[in-house]
C-alpha cells in the first residue's frame, strides 16, 4: 500500500493541489490526507482512496496477480534441474 500513498501525492502535486484543499474536497483533514500520502495511516477505507482518485480523475480498479507456481509444480516442470 505504500505505493498508494505515492500514487495520491503525485497524482494530488500533477493537479496543483495542496493536501489542504484536497481533503477539503472530500471532507477529510489535512492530516489524513498526510497520512495516506506518508503510509502512517494503519487502515484506510477503500471508499476514501477511490473517492480521493475519482476527485483526480482516475478510478480504483482490481487487477489479478499472476498465480505463483507451487513448489510441486516447479519440481514436476523440471524448473531447477
Amino acid at each position: 500500500m505504500e505505493d498508494l500513498g505515492i500514487l495520491i501525492k503525485t497524482l494530488r502535486k500533477s493537479a496543483g493541489l495542496s493536501q489542504s484543499q484536497l481533503a477539503q474536497r472530500h471532507g477529510m483533514s489535512r492530516a489524513t490526507i498526510s497520512g495516506i500520502e506518508n503510509n502512517t495511516i494503519p487502515e484506510i477505507g477503500i471508499r476514501k482512496v477511490a473517492a480521493i482518485l475519482e476527485g483526480l480523475g482516475y478510478e480504483l480498479t482490481a487487477t489479478p496477480n499472476p498465480r505463483r507456481m507451487t513448489l510441486d509444480e516447479l519440481k514436476a516442470g523440471g524448473v531447477h534441474d
